[in-house]
Formats: structure tokens, sequence, C-alpha cells
């Protein structure tokens, strides 16, 4: 039987004891990589990053500075108390805290670059200390443009009244250069049982033979239910 394509074995990488998870999706993303300037969207493989699913999202840039979040784990509806599939990353963060977010989104996409914040949650009545990583990482969608990000999102601290936003005390930007290509390499898959994808995976949409009507929409359907229009 076939081994399944990029799952890699990110034990090494789990050194980071305040947060994990961040390191573990920058394990991933580079070794999808493999020197290339960017990996694409369609190689990630949740079960690749299985610790960390829980904290991680994918990003869709729709504007400039502003991007929307196709998938979340559910910390990040946890931090606001409600669904966040579909909103804006700006969401997150205090109103002043908005236009530096949205100027690291274009650096991210545009130069290429990742992105690595440390921000603090706002106090209040029920909202106890919380500060957190945030790490942005950009992608190729379907249409070969750097249009998409893996993230992570990753707090120490209890959520207490939610929603939490946060802002940004410091923040790391490294813009990327492509190895030359007698050095770039693709990731070495590890062989594990083969299962149902989980997480926030997005499976490409069924065919079917029959007309649709023109007003139907075709669909990606999640492991978890719900459902997102493209």
């Amino acid at each position: 039987m076939d081994q399944p394509r990029n799952v890699i074995d990110m034990s090494p990488f789990l050194q980071d004891t305040r947060h994990p998870a961040i390191r573990e999706v920058e394990a991933y993303w580079q070794a999808l990589r493999a020197g290339r300037l960017v990996p694409r969207r369609t190689e990630v493989d949740p079960r690749g990053i299985e610790r960390a699913l829980e904290y991680a999202f994918i990003l869709e840039r729709i504007a400039p500075g502003l991007a929307r979040l196709r998938i979340a784990g559910s910390h990040l509806g946890d931090l606001l108390g409600m669904e966040v599939r579909g909103m804006p990353l700006s969401a997150f963060f205090a109103p002043e805290a908005r236009s530096l977010c949205g100027a690291v989104l274009e650096q991210v996409f545009d130069e290429p670059a990742t992105a690595e914040l440390t921000l603090v949650a706002e106090r209040g009545i029920g909202k106890p200390a919380l500060e957190g990583k945030m790490l942005l990482l950009p992608m190729k969608s379907d249409l070969n443009d750097i249009s998409r990000a893996l993230g992570c999102f990753s707090t120490r601290g209890e959520i207490g009244r939610a929603p939490r936003r946060f802002e940004i005390t410091s923040h790391r930007m490294n813009p990327l250069r492509q190895a030359p290509a007698d050095t770039a390499a693709a990731p070495a898959p590890v062989a594990v049982e083969p299962q149902a994808t989980t997480g926030f995976a997005e499976p490409p949409p069924r065919f079917t033979p029959e007309k649709e009507p023109a007003s139907h929409h075709p669909y990606l359907r999640l492991v978890h239910g719900d459902e997102e229009q493209t």
C-alpha cells in the first residue's frame, strides 16, 4: 500500500515548552517547503501536525492587508467564543493593533515572508492575564499565487470570558529566498496507517455527472460536518 504523502515526523522539533504547537507547525511547513520559495496549500496533510491542530488555521488573502480564516482549530473559536471560520484575522486584535496586523499580512504575502507575533490580551472583568504567539507562513493557492497562509495561534493562561482580543507587543519578519534548484528536495514521507483525515482538511469536491441547477454552487465538506462555500 502506498505511503500517505506529506506526513512528517515532528517529534524532534517539539522543544519549545511554552508554545510547542508553534514550533511543530513551523517545522512541518519548512519540511513541505523543501527548498522552494513556499509550499502549496494542497500539500498540507492535517495528520502531519495532529498535535497542533486545535491551534492551527488556514488564511485566504481577500484584499490588501486583509485575510479571512478558511479553516480554524477549536482554540481560535474558544478565544472569541464563537465560530471563527470566515472571519477576518483582524477580529483577534484590539483596534489599535489592526493596522499593524494588516501591514504584517501584506509582507507575508507580497515579499513573501514568515511572521511571528508576540501578543498580550486585553484585560478586564473575567479576563485574566493571557499571552500568546501567532505564526504566519505563506503558501501558494491552486491558482499558483501566494494568497494562502498556514498559521498557528498558541496562548498561555486562562481564556476567561470571551471574546479575548490581543495587542501586538513585538513581531519578527523573515523574508524568504528560494534555494538553488539542485538543493531543493521533496519532503520524505513517514509511513503511517491510512485513516480518515481530521482537523481542518479541505477534501476536493466530489464529481457528479448529473447536470446541476444554475443556482447550485460546488462545495467542500469538512470532516466535522460544517460546509464551506467556494
